[in-house]
């Protein structure tokens, strides 16, 4: 796209106003002015940017589709996507942005990566002081300072257009891309109990993260469905982190009454507790069952296969990046995207 000052103007009055009469009228030109503009700048681009069959011009498609691109130049912002995230599993950030180059892909937009502190006091003044240095067209969030409501005002109080990820409903659908973990989770628990376990134990996400609340909660719910207790010795805490879920699964295998089956709340824990396993002598899935969340590359590569939850990060990302530089595209309308579970080798019915 290429978009002239005196272009991009006349572009958006003609939108804002509703017609070219009234768009010369705020440009303060006569209406055969601003009809030739757009003319000329429909062949520049060879779209048709309005349908003039009406009584006033109706903008097409591939207006709405450049409208966002053509307001960031208005604004003087630059054709960059920011990515801002304090997540400790660099795997998740690492699918988002692969997710976001496709959509981005044979476009002006470039992408860039701003960790940031959650816990730092001066996080929304730092991301305040990126946002006017880079003049960003837009940024999108990943959890868990997605489900912060002060860093969404910030983003509008600045103009600044933002979509958010996250594990529950955090805004409003054009604002938005969600999963729903808890329902998946009760799945797993729910092929689990299929195979016979009833002695099953959690190891949880990183307190702070709505995705290891909703995670944690739709265990609960399955547990209690099914009649099941969760004793206080079955729950471990990790922190996404393939250590900390040794550390978690060690403790829970340690027990008096060890769990037949582990659920970790991601992949990189899950690895962590068939690490655990092995190193007890605990063969995976004959004498342990674990089934993992993410299904990252770890989940398809570890030996037995891990049984998973799909979490449509890639496809999440995509969606988000359209809703800020294509509303118009169909990706773009979507904001659920349903997690499934992938039912691999490592799920067995337990020998006792």
């Amino acid at each position: 796209m290429s978009f002239s000052s005196d272009s991009v103007e006349v572009f958006l009055a003609v939108i804002d106003h509703g017609s070219f009469s009234a768009a010369a009228r705020a440009l303060r030109r006569v209406p055969s002015a601003v009809s030739m503009a757009i003319a000329h700048l429909e062949a520049e681009l060879d779209l048709q940017l309005f349908d003039r069959k009406g009584r006033e011009p109706r903008p097409t498609a591939a207006a709405r589709s450049l409208e966002p691109q053509a307001r960031a130049l208005a604004m003087g912002r630059n054709f960059l996507i920011g990515l801002l995230h304090d997540n400790p599993n660099a795997q998740t950030v690492l699918n988002f942005q692969v997710g976001v180059l496709d959509a981005i892909r044979d476009t002006e937009f470039a992408l860039v990566v701003r960790p940031v502190d959650r816990r730092s006091p001066h996080m929304l003044d730092d991301i305040r002081s990126f946002l006017e240095i880079q003049r960003l067209f837009g940024v999108l969030i990943l959890p868990p300072i997605s489900e912060n409501d002060d860093l969404a005002r910030l983003c509008r109080e600045m103009g600044c257009g933002y979509v958010r990820m996250g594990s529950a409903r955090l805004d409003d659908d054009e604002h938005l891309v969600q999963s729903n973990d808890r329902e998946c989770v009760e799945s797993v628990i729910d092929h689990l109990v299929a195979n016979g376990h009833r002695r099953i134990a959690i190891i949880k996400g990183p307190d702070g993260f709505r995705s290891a609340q909703e995670r944690a909660e739709g265990f609960a719910a399955a547990m209690k469905k099914h009649g099941l207790e969760i004793p206080p010795e079955a729950i471990g805490s990790g922190n996404y982190r393939f250590d900390s879920g040794i550390v978690a699964a060690e403790k829970l295998l340690d027990t008096d009454n060890p769990p037949t089956a582990i659920f970790a709340s991601n992949d990189e824990m899950a690895a962590g507790a068939f690490h655990a396993a092995l190193a007890r002598g605990i063969d995976v899935p004959a004498q342990l069952s674990v089934v993992g969340f993410d299904d990252s590359p770890i989940a398809a590569h570890i030996l037995p296969p891990m049984t998973t939850v799909s979490w449509p990060i890639r496809e999440m990302a995509k969606s988000a990046a359209f809703k800020l530089i294509e509303p118009t595209n169909p990706a773009a309308g979507l904001s659920t995207f349903p997690a499934r579970l992938v039912v691999r080798n490592s799920v067995a019915a337990p020998r006792d």
